[in-house]
């Protein structure tokens, strides 16, 4: 106890850099989150919802940095395990919310799962990946980390969570692609994946899922149907033009002609009501994070720490790119959230935990 309280207040030890940059993104993702509020009629419900989930966050953030980094390396297998194990028991007690049966009710408030996932196989890959000695030239090592993700992902599937088990293949082939596996073992594993992906259309895949690919291709396929959000969401990018139309001034979130602007549409929420500066604003930022993290990585004092960094960026990354890339009509909606954006308690708390992991690993590398 006294080591973990000792660790706790060493906060001259932080890289406040990477706090700041993810603190300034929340305060707009909570300033987007009060003008869908204000549209709403009097009672305001995402924001103070998100503000009990940042403090519980930041909570969570600084719990996170008092431990060890030898803490998260000899928890990566029982991380893996009890994910696995929500995982299973969402899908029988779990409470179906539009659609998907992936949340639990605890306390009044929603908790996600396949969040938490997201954690657990980027512990225990790079747990993994350190195990192996740098014997990556294997194919048993494609293999047995493939298998590990799989029976995450077939879970979470089951939900069905497309846009979750999307981010997880992601963070895994990633995580593949940086170790330097053969290029050959990449090509087999495009072929298979393109396999797997026919195969899933044709059997897996639900309607709506299909015409959200569709729309994608042609957005005017069905303007007043599956194309609806996309072309709305585009309207309202392009109508905030440089500077805005001014928060709760905005004219596709404030009519509700955006569906679901709380979640999967926040940015354009922002882009239309902080215009192009707004919109530019928080790509930067973004920017600046990322590049914080992949520095970061560079200086981690162990293989573990790196990729337990890397694997950070990639979730960071791939859920911005798949996120915005929708809201813009580049990519299919998933319905994957934006960090530190997007309203979602699970996420905003699991964004911070692995934030916190990362802040441990610096401290544990300034102590060495």
């Amino acid at each position: 106890m006294k080591t973990l309280f000792s660790n706790l207040i060493a906060l001259r030890k932080f890289d406040w850099v990477v706090l700041v940059l993810t603190l300034v993104l929340v305060a707009i993702g909570l300033s987007a989150l009060y003008s869908i509020d204000l549209s709403r009629g009097d009672t305001l419900t995402f924001f103070p919802t998100q503000l009990t989930a940042l403090a519980l966050g930041v909570m969570v953030f600084f719990i996170a940095t008092a431990f060890h980094s030898s803490f998260y390396q000899a928890s990566a297998k029982l991380s893996y395990v009890v994910c696995w194990l929500l995982l299973l028991a969402v899908l029988f007690f779990g409470e179906t919310i539009r659609g998907t049966r992936g949340w639990f009710q605890i306390f009044g408030l929603s908790f996600q799962p396949a969040e938490l996932a997201k954690v657990g196989l980027i512990l225990f890959s790079a747990w993994w990946i350190e195990f192996q000695g740098r014997r990556f030239d294997r194919w048993q090592f494609v293999l047995t980390s493939g298998f590990f993700t799989l029976m995450l992902v077939l879970l979470v599937l089951f939900q069905p969570d497309l846009g979750s088990a999307m981010i997880l293949i992601g963070i895994w082939f990633g995580l593949l692609f940086l170790t330097g596996v053969k290029k050959r073992y990449i090509a087999l594993l495009l072929i298979l994946f393109a396999i797997i992906g026919s195969i899933g259309w044709a059997f897996v895949l639900q309607d709506y899922q299909k015409d959200r690919f569709f729309i994608f291709v042609d957005s005017s396929r069905d303007p007043l149907g599956a194309g609806y959000n996309v072309r709305q969401s585009v309207i309202a990018i392009g109508g905030g033009q440089f500077l805005g139309r001014g928060l709760g001034f905005g004219s596709q979130s404030q009519l509700h002609f955006l569906p679901e602007a709380q979640t999967d549409f926040v940015f354009s929420v922002i882009a239309e009501e902080l215009g192009f500066a707004g919109a530019f604003t928080v790509l930067a930022l973004y920017f600046l994070l990322l590049w914080r993290l992949l520095i970061i990585a560079k200086n981690a004092e162990s293989d573990f720490g790196s990729y337990v960094i890397l694997g950070v960026i990639l979730m960071f990354f791939l859920q911005i790119l798949v996120n915005i890339g929708g809201a813009a009509g580049f990519l299919p909606i998933t319905g994957v959230t934006l960090p530190f954006l997007s309203y979602g308690g699970s996420s905003l708390l699991i964004n911070f935990l692995l934030l916190g992991i990362v802040e441990c690993l610096v401290r544990c590398r300034q102590s060495t």
